[in-house]
């Protein structure tokens, strides 16, 4: 059955329930039938309810369709102003807030709240069934209140529990299926049907819209349509040539999994229709807000603004409240029972390809103790479950036989100059792949001789590390290093590696950088053998707090990681494009990692697919695929994979040197002072030299 059609019947088969549970929740705005301390929260809560029925009339009557852009953008931000910053000291969203009102029940309360906030994008997606769902969860909890002047705390947990995992069933069986399935992609039919003459479509999805979506859109459809096509065609060209370059069969597949942010529909129209010319059909799901389904603060998926940043942190880990081994197995169950049930689909899987943006203000969180946190416990539990559930997904989605693109670009936030930083970015995502392609082999050519690579700061920077190099059998049609120029990573500007762990060793230190939209301040990683053994920031006034900020948002609470990538970031342009405009601070990763030499902790580049042969354009086989921990794989693969690879860039500013020792303990230096002094890679300093100048 159609998926819409089989959500509509799904919808009336729980309208009778929806009903009841709508109007008894009316009638708590009148009552006086529980304690005066949690009256208020019910109220708050039973208003932000009749709020989402008030748009599902409108959704179901066909007014919402007639309004003005204006009117919608009223609604929009009356839906998320509870949660906005300004009014986040007083929100029982907030843990804090909520525990100050409503003591030992404010956390679990807090999170409940959240969980119905959920609403919103349900709504507009028009799922009848997890709007009653969630009704009648809030109900059950209320109904405990009226009950009890005090009620069990552990009782309500219970209730929390079974709910998360009664419907996981729903939600999680969902999620999948979304994944998998073209007809299920709500966001398509807004993409390739709305009137891009206006901007009421950007409040069909039930996202928060600011200016930062508002203005991406209009800048968008300001550009000549040759640029938004060749937008398009560097997104899906670098997809494909991601299957050409790993010897993977695109033909065997039939959907790609897009994720994008609001704003970007111009551009993502136009690659739908260049996927399609492919033979991909698109899926494009949302990023997921249910504990059921999230991961910690991460978008996966399209999404608006994050309306506020410390709200989504604050309820990161709200899965404690439910996390035991008993659901992690129902979890795993549901996950596996769906993709069996899915398996064509997820065999015809291809895929993401990622749009992501940057430019907002970085956002460095407040530690609440009130909030949800993890025990340790937990944090064995979860990271099970992301073992277990990563090779269940590579057994329907073989990590072999699928790829990826990503590309980034500026929103209005990033400062008046947007117009022009967005321009500057179009030139640095098409540039010279040609260019590059041969700079970067004479780079790779001096890496092939060496044993390992010593990288050193400069100044205040106190990074000297040392890594590793795998040897070499073969150096006629072998090497180390992966030419990467504009396939998978867009822009181009990288040779990277996977070390050998034994024997790397030291410290890598960078004073600012930016990861997953987290600013970290002076980190500092120290590594034996690969591995980490300690590490410190100075975000907080504590080291307690430095420490967990880096082992549950860096680490991702396992007691260490071993360094999965090395790699030497090659493109100026970005880098003095980004000094230009003093936003370094502000730039994705998947820029920012091409500038300067960047150490990715976590698993390698190849995971899931270190069998398959790789090969740069000269011809030669990249033979370090593998570390000692991937290899594990072979024994016991729930030992090879830690499921994250974050990567830390130190800037050319901040380094002395870089250079490669060989077995006979010459050095080949690479970097020296910021820049690049090999001969055949001088041109790359001509962007950094016309900063200067300027």
């Amino acid at each position: 059955m159609e998926c819409r059609a089989w959500q509509e019947e799904r919808n009336q088969e729980c309208l009778e329930r929806y009903l009841l549970s709508r109007e008894r929740i009316q009638e708590i705005l009148q009552e006086e039938t529980v304690g005066g301390r949690f009256r208020s929260y019910f109220r708050t809560v039973s208003s932000f309810m009749m709020q989402i029925g008030a748009v599902w009339d409108s959704l179901r009557d066909g007014s919402w369709d007639i309004r003005s852009a204006a009117e919608m953008r009223k609604i929009n931000r009356e839906l998320y102003e509870d949660v906005l910053a300004e009014n986040y000291g007083t929100s029982y969203a907030n843990p804090t807030y909520a525990a100050k009102q409503l003591g030992e029940y404010g956390q679990l309360l807090s999170a409940l709240y959240t969980e119905l906030r959920a609403a919103i994008p349900y709504v507009f997606e028009e799922r009848l069934d997890y709007l009653t769902i969630l009704q009648e969860l809030f109900l059950e909890v209320y109904h405990c209140f009226e009950a009890e002047e005090k009620p069990e705390l552990k009782a309500l947990k219970h209730i929390f529990y079974w709910y998360a995992s009664d419907y996981s069933d729903v939600f999680l069986a969902d999620r999948i299926v979304e994944q998998l399935n073209p007809e299920c992609s709500f966001a398509l039919d807004i993409i390739m049907n709305s009137d891009f003459r206006e901007e009421r479509f950007l409040y069909r999805y039930g996202e928060y819209v600011t200016e930062n979506e508002l203005g991406t859109f209009w800048h968008l459809q300001s550009l000549p349509q040759e640029t938004l096509q060749k937008m398009a065609d560097v997104y899906t060209e670098g997809y494909r040539i991601g299957f050409v370059n790993t010897g993977k069969d695109l033909s065997k597949k039939s959907t790609v999994n897009i994720r994008y942010c609001l704003g970007f529909e111009p551009m993502i129209r136009l690659a739908v229709e260049n996927f399609r010319k492919m033979g991909l059909i698109p899926t494009i799901y949302r990023a997921a807000v249910s504990v059921i389904t999230k991961k910690e603060q991460f978008k996966i998926g399209y999404y608006g603004a994050i309306a506020n940043k410390q709200y989504e942190y604050d309820h990161r880990c709200d899965v404690g409240l439910v996390l035991d081994k008993r659901f992690v197995e129902r979890k795993l169950d549901v996950l596996k029972n769906t993709y069996e049930k899915n398996k064509e689909l997820a065999a015809g899987f291809a895929g993401p390809a990622c749009v992501e943006i940057f430019g907002e203000n970085p956002f460095s969180p407040e530690t609440r103790p009130e909030a949800v946190i993890l025990t340790e416990a937990q944090d064995k539990l979860s990271l099970l479950y992301d073992s277990k559930s990563g090779q269940l997904t590579n057994q329907y989605i073989k990590g072999e036989e699928r790829s990826y693109t990503i590309v980034a670009y500026p929103v209005p936030e990033i400062g008046p100059q947007y117009r022009e930083i967005f321009d500057e970015v179009i030139q640095i995502n098409t540039l010279d792949a040609g260019l590059y392609e041969r700079v970067q082999q004479t780079l790779i050519d001096a890496l092939d001789q060496g044993e390992y690579v010593h990288i050193l700061g400069k100044g205040e920077n106190q990074t000297d590390l040392r890594v590793h190099l795998h040897s070499l059998r073969n150096p006629e049609k072998e090497t180390i290093f992966e030419n990467c120029v504009a396939d998978v990573n867009i822009p181009v500007g990288e040779v990277f590696t996977s070390p050998v762990l034994s024997g790397t060793e030291g410290v890598l230190f960078v004073s600012r950088v930016y990861l997953n939209e987290l600013q970290y301040r002076n980190l500092k990683i120290t590594f034996q053998d690969g591995k980490i053994t300690d590490y410190t920031c100075a975000n907080f006034p504590t080291e307690a707090e430095n420490r967990k900020y880096i082992r549950d948002n860096i680490l991702h609470n396992h007691e260490t990681l071993p360094l999965g990538e090395f790699a030497i970031g090659t493109n100026t342009t970005a880098y003095a494009a980004a000094r230009k405009y003093q936003i370094e601070d502000k730039l994705p990763i998947l820029i920012a990692e091409k500038m300067g030499p960047h150490f990715a902790v976590g698993d390698t580049c190849y995971s899931w697919s270190e069998e398959i042969k790789v090969y740069n354009p000269n011809g030669k086989e990249i033979i370090a695929r593998d570390n000692e921990i991937s290899l594990l794989r072979k024994e016991d693969v729930s030992k090879a994979y830690f499921h994250c690879h974050t990567d830390i860039t130190i800037p050319y500013e901040e380094l002395e040197e870089i250079s490669v020792v060989t077995k006979n303990g010459n050095h080949i230096i690479l970097l020296k002072d910021g820049r690049f002094v090999l001969k055949g890679t001088e041109i790359l300093n001509e962007p950094l030299v016309c900063k200067e100048e300027k």
